[in-house]
């Protein structure tokens, strides 16, 4: 009898963003895939130091047990499958039951994610997640550079989101772009009763919160909303999570503040915003992921 997916949570995940590749794809970069595939084959007993989605992952499959997997990690990699196999060796180092795999040698692999009825999708490559995003799967483009998650929570799976254009539309980010913040303060507290549209990582957060209703014993979730929304727009996305059933832990409202501090603060094992700015800010904190879809909105520090 086939395998089935259904009813699992499924996170497709790139090579570079579940282990530390950099110096070999240094090698890639200045040469071509042939070294990069040798390098790698050479390497091939030599586990890889995790990268930036590692704890992420690590607690999601936290999640499964011998009578109930309910969490699914597939590898989807430009890769090719001879460096595959060193990516599945690194993989049984660190105990992450992870079996699956598809590696297209630089060819674009979001082409899977529908058959595979991903819930995430995570990679370096930023083409590859805008393509992801447009085909209506959450995805985020990881930076390698990011700092990797605390460990001062092992058993608790740590998650933040960003509120417009992730957890919500952006319809209400359209306004404060397009007519300031005045414009955005007025037109959110009009509708504060009103739900705000779900955004890309609405099913995300869903699916976590019916994991999070049955949390099994050896591991918790723990999410919250870090938002530039202040009040009185703050309403509106509290009651959006209410209107929605889904809790969320905690929520913080910050009103145009830096963002990377107090993420330090909540030490997520993963953060997801749809600005860049944002990103890098809380890149230099804790694991990061740019949400870029063709909406995504710049903030001032990305014309630098």
């Amino acid at each position: 009898m086939a395998s089935s997916l259904e009813g699992k949570l499924v996170v497709a995940i790139s090579s570079r963003a579940l282990f530390d590749f950099e110096e070999e794809n240094r090698v890639f970069e200045s040469s071509d895939d042939q070294r990069y595939m040798k390098l790698q084959l050479e390497r091939l007993d030599q586990p890889a130091k995790p990268g930036v989605a590692f704890s992420l992952v690590q607690k999601l499959l936290s999640f499964n047990d011998q009578d109930d997997a309910r969490v699914e990690v597939v590898i989807l990699s430009r890769n090719d499958p001879v460096s595959g196999m060193r990516v599945f060796r690194s993989a049984r180092h660190y105990n992450l039951a992870i079996s699956r795999g598809s590696f297209t040698r630089g060819r674009e692999p979001w082409r899977y994610l529908k058959p595979l009825r991903a819930n995430l999708f995570l990679s370096t490559h930023l083409s590859d997640v805008r393509a992801a995003l447009a085909n209506g799967v959450p995805a985020a483009q990881v930076y390698p550079d990011s700092a990797h998650a605390s460990l001062a929570h092992p058993d608790e799976l740590r998650i933040a989101f960003d509120g417009d254009a992730v957890l919500f539309s952006d319809e209400a980010e359209q306004v404060f772009q397009a007519q300031g913040l005045d414009a955005f303060v007025s037109h959110e507290t009009e509708r504060a009763t009103q739900p705000l549209p779900a955004g890309p990582f609405k099913p995300l957060l869903t699916a976590l919160h019916h994991m999070q209703q049955a949390a099994a014993p050896r591991v918790k979730i723990r999410t919250a909303l870090v938002t530039a929304r202040s009040a009185p727009a703050h309403e509106r996305a509290v009651r959006t999570l209410m209107d929605w059933n889904v809790d969320i832990d905690e929520a913080i409202f910050l009103g145009g503040l830096e963002k990377g501090p107090f993420l330090r603060e909540f030490e997520p094992d993963f953060f997801f915003d749809d600005q860049t700015g944002h990103v890098r800010s809380a890149a230099g904190h804790v694991p990061a992921g740019h949400v870029a879809s063709s909406a995504s909105t710049l903030t001032s520090a990305d014309s630098e």
